[in-house]
């Protein structure tokens, strides 16, 4: 067993990680949450066999909010070109580069930067783009789905919590002239959470509609969006529309 895989073993982990030796990384809430983050990749497979094939040694992808590195790692090993896994915690960038590194995987970056702060022009376009598990951890999740479309050359997914919809019409200004709502967003307070590794770094959260997070996709200039279809055995969550998977297309 290498230096490498000991240091990985000796730590306690978000994600379930196979290593080299078959050996399986220590989880700290001991496996109840494993059925999220298989839920989340095989939706996500079933939109990357769809949309890329086996045609992916010439393409590039950007993790947005990766944590620990899983998803960045699984679009590594599947096959990408180039993979980028960004997020703000040094640690968890510290935790990717560790598991990168155990699993020999020279096809995969990582950069710390608040979404909000990435240059965008610098990074240029990619195939794909993640957005799984950030935006409800945000007070301006639409600039961060701005920042994913500026990166994105033909699709991005977004894994979110969701609230429930509010729908109608509200003065708006006067009496005489109204709108009409195109979703809502509900305000969740984790400014008491702020250390937490998977909590928001300012503590206020701006969580959408499903309905918002469609129109606001399509606004910011994803020309197609579309839910993703949840497994029947997937987390309970997804199955029962309270998290949702959605992908747009540039083009």
């Amino acid at each position: 067993m290498s230096d490498l895989e000991s240091r990985a073993l000796a730590k306690t982990w978000f994600y379930r990680y196979t290593l080299p030796s078959g050996a399986q990384t220590p989880t700290y809430d001991g496996g109840a949450l494993d059925l999220i983050h298989d839920t989340r990749t095989r939706m996500l497979d079933a939109l990357l066999s769809t949309e890329f094939g086996d045609q992916r040694n010439a393409l590039s992808a950007v993790d947005l909010a990766c944590h620990q590195g899983w998803f960045s790692v699984h679009l590594a090993q599947s096959g990408f070109a180039r993979v980028l896994g960004v997020d703000a915690r040094s640690e968890h960038i510290d935790d990717s580069r560790l598991i990168r590194d155990t699993l020999a995987l020279s096809n995969l970056d990582l950069v710390q930067s608040d979404v909000h702060a990435l240059d965008t022009a610098a990074l240029g376009h990619h195939d794909l783009v993640l957005c799984f598990g950030l935006i409800y951890h945000l007070e301006n999740p639409v600039g961060a789905l701005r920042v994913a479309r500026a990166l994105c050359k033909r699709v991005c997914v977004v894994e979110t919590q969701v609230v429930p919809g509010q729908t109608g019409w509200v003065d708006y200004g006067s009496y005489r002239f109204v709108r009409p709502l195109k979703g809502s967003f509900g305000i969740i307070d984790e400014t008491g959470e702020t250390h937490g590794p998977e909590a928001s770094t300012t503590g206020i959260c701006l969580v959408p509609s499903l309905e918002a997070l469609i129109w606001i996709m399509q606004r910011i200039g994803f020309k197609r969006v579309e839910v993703l279809p949840v497994p029947e055995d997937g987390y309970e969550q997804l199955v029962h529309h309270k998290r949702v998977m959605v992908a747009g297309w540039v083009e």
